[in-house]
């Protein structure tokens, strides 16, 4: 079911790292930039498992380190609960690996 403007702000004002839009209905975006490639594909690789298994898939790009992100409920034609749900998990999944620390090698070399 997709969100009201109502409905949608104040869930909005507890994602701030999120951009809302009106394209399509109503999208969420966001970036993400991580420590390195493997970390973004971590990142990716985590959230595939849960968007499959919640049967919600994200728009995404990635380049090196950074990995760009579009929300949006097709079958809703714009945000509905979904989404807000797979961008809180995305968020959590980013502020986990953001506290690992650097790879040996990299503690090696600095």
């Amino acid at each position: 079911m997709r969100l009201s403007p109502t409905q949608l702000q104040p869930l909005l004002a507890r994602l701030p790292d999120w951009q809302a839009g009106t394209e399509r209905g109503g999208v969420l975006s966001r970036s993400f930039v991580f420590r390195d490639f493997a970390q973004a594909m971590g990142f990716m690789c985590q959230i595939a498992v849960h968007a499959e298994k919640h049967d919600h898939h994200p728009e995404w790009s990635n380049v090196y380190n950074r990995v760009d992100v579009t929300l949006t409920t097709h079958d809703a034609d714009g945000l509905s609960l979904r989404d807000i749900r797979l961008a809180r998990t995305m968020d959590q999944v980013a502020a986990a690996l953001a506290l690992q620390a650097p790879p040996t090698e990299e503690l090696a070399h600095a």
